[in-house]
């Protein structure tokens, strides 16, 4: 192989004044060192240094082969060697050798920074300073946090933090995921019967909504009796006389109790508890598909109902709550059925903008009242201003 020389300040006008040195690594066995070479050129004036790695060296692509051509002067012949090419660069006397092992300032912010120690000025150093004290504490903060998270993993196991991110998912101020109009003239315009059941699921519901309108009352007492919702059976026990109107009414009432026990689902929601149920196919996938949360637990994809998506759920059987009871509806009812806490059911009324009001209601047992929470839809919507709690710091002593 024959090595070609590039020198980058001039050409060499007499080769023979040069006393050139190639020099191999002494690791023949790593494949990566075997094949790396230094070359020196010394002359009278400046001695030069080429490799072929490094920095220094020339961008040759590894996929080519370069050769040069050797031409005898006497027979006219030139013969094609293999080369190897070098980039020779001036080796300054008094210049400092940069050695590889020497960690250099490789980002422009770490020169910066070597300069500023440099000649920086004393406020320019005391920023210097700070800055790198901040970096140490942010590093040893990470390595806090780290350590924290993985005695937290040890602790409760990756099934049981998995279940509690799903449990705990982001929620927003108003979890609402409604279609609302707020530029609407009609209270039952605000939030559209259409976008809570479309045309093509109402008739889906044709057949289960027959079925409750022909409940009989001891067949209601029976549903009391097992702990069906009381939202639901108030409708059922005054279903119009007009057929139209009782028809709509039954439907809804079956869609909203089907609404409540997808919401009071501990576990995972099937297809087998849509067809338990009598759930027209669908109905059941838009449930799915609306309601609940894709979770890969035990090599198996499940349904489940989060905690954001209970409020989702409550948030629509409020609304068509609202359309059922002529834009009211009652909420201690709701809250109680859905088992939510009271409060919850107020701060999702009030981001609803609804008018709230209570009212006295009789419990059925004898000298026994209790006070309902009522909200209605009245234009224009109530706005209510958020409330911020601050929690009383204790004094120290």
């Amino acid at each position: 192989m024959a090595p070609t020389f590039k020198f980058s300040n001039g050409l060499v006008k007499n080769t023979e004044q040069l006393d050139v040195k190639l020099f191999k690594h002494e690791d023949e066995v790593n494949p990566r060192k075997k094949n790396r070479r230094i070359v020196v050129a010394e002359s009278s004036r400046l001695p030069y240094v080429g490799t072929n790695f490094g920095s220094g060296s020339l961008q040759c692509n590894n996929l080519c082969r370069y050769f040069v051509g050797v031409l005898d002067k006497s027979t006219m012949q030139m013969k094609v060697h293999n080369a190897q090419l070098f980039n020779m660069l001036p080796l300054i006397p008094g210049e400092a050798v940069v050695d590889d092992n020497i960690k250099q300032a490789e980002t422009y912010r770490e020169k910066v920074d070597a300069l500023i120690e440099a000649f920086g000025t004393t406020k320019q150093k005391r920023a210097l300073t700070s800055r790198r004290l901040n970096e140490v504490g942010n590093e040893t903060l990470q390595k806090a946090v780290a350590q924290a998270a993985s005695n937290v993993i040890v602790r409760k196991g990756v099934k049981a933090l998995r279940k509690e991110v799903v449990e705990t998912e982001a929620q927003t101020e108003t979890p609402l995921c409604l279609p609302c109009n707020t530029a609407a003239e009609k209270p039952e315009d605000v939030y559209p019967f259409d976008q809570l059941l479309s045309p093509t699921e109402f008739d889906a519901l044709k057949d289960v909504g027959m079925k409750m309108s022909a409940l009989t009352p001891g067949e209601l007492q029976k549903m009391r009796d097992e702990g069906s919702p009381q939202t639901v059976l108030r409708f059922l026990e005054s279903l119009p006389s007009e057929d139209a109107a009782r028809d709509r009414l039954s439907r809804c009432a079956w869609y909203l109790s089907f609404l409540i026990k997808i919401s009071l689902q501990k576990r995972s929601v099937s297809y087998k508890f849509g067809t338990e149920n009598e759930c027209p196919k669908i109905i059941l996938s838009k449930v799915l598909k609306n309601f609940t949360v894709e979770s890969f637990n035990n090599s198996r994809l499940r349904n489940m109902v989060t905690t954001s998506m209970r409020m989702k759920l409550v948030s629509h059987c409020l609304a068509l709550l609202l359309h059922m009871g002529g834009q009211t509806a009652n909420l201690t009812l709701l809250h109680r059925d859905m088992d939510i806490r009271d409060n919850k059911m107020l701060e999702l009324a009030k981001a609803m903008g609804l008018t709230l009001s209570r009212q006295t209601v009789s419990s059925g047992e004898e000298g026994v009242q209790d006070e309902h929470r009522i909200a209605s839809l009245v234009l224009p919507l109530v706005h209510y201003e958020r409330r911020m709690e601050r929690r009383k710091r204790k004094k120290m002593n």
